[in-house]
């Protein structure tokens, strides 16, 4: 498959599932954001790395929250990493990222989500991880990506285990999460692998199931 040139990343992008539409976020999405992350910050922070108390806000500073947007839009133009808000019926709902796109010999990426926990539990998350797979080997062309995940968050496991993504492992204190340095339960998948499963998970988590009179 041809490789995608950075500069296509201009131009819009939208990825359809079959509940769920993601696109990157705009400024003028700061409202729902901030009403979503605000609402969720005890569900989401323990997660997430920690913030810096210096550090400006995205989630109450309006001019943050846009100059974010700004440095995603750098971002995926320069090819480094594409990143989605999740909206369902025209409201955030989450955000599914791909991040650390690396070129070359590798062509890989790695992937990280979160989810409204008001919207936990539906299978959005799942829907919108197996969208960003067909993105990333179908049109940018990558070979694998992975997905590093806290042992015991085991909701995002559960992602996992429902796609049958291989555990490739343990990394040990991969990542600093909330202020410590946590170990990491390491899944990855290859453009092999995807195009094994590709019927299997669009069917399941994209196409409209048919209907019978």
């Amino acid at each position: 498959m041809a490789l995608r040139h950075p500069s296509r990343a201009l131009a819009p992008i939208r990825l359809y599932g079959r509940r769920i539409v993601m696109r990157p976020l705009a400024p003028s999405d700061f409202r729902a954001w901030s009403e979503v992350r605000t609402h969720n910050h005890d569900w989401l922070t323990v997660w997430e790395p920690s913030r810096h108390p210096h550090q400006p806000d995205p989630t109450t500073d309006k001019s943050v929250f846009a100059s974010r947007c700004l440095q995603r839009d750098r971002d995926r133009a320069s090819g480094v990493a594409y990143q989605f808000g999740v909206f369902l019926d025209d409201q955030v709902i989450g955000e599914i990222n791909l991040n650390n796109v690396v070129r070359g010999a590798m062509q890989s990426c790695t992937i990280g989500y979160w989810i409204d926990q008001r919207q936990a539990g539906h299978g959005y998350t799942v829907e919108g991880v197996v969208l960003l797979f067909q993105f990333l080997f179908e049109q940018l062309g990558l070979h694998r990506a992975e997905i590093c995940i806290v042992p015991r968050n085991l909701r995002s496991r559960r992602i996992m285990e429902k796609l049958d993504i291989r555990n490739e492992g343990l990394a040990e204190r991969y990542l600093e999460i909330n202020g410590v340095w946590e170990d990491h339960l390491r899944y990855g998948i290859t453009i092999e692998e995807w195009q094994a499963h590709r019927a299997e998970l669009v069917g399941a988590w994209l196409n409209t199931p048919s209907t019978t009179n």
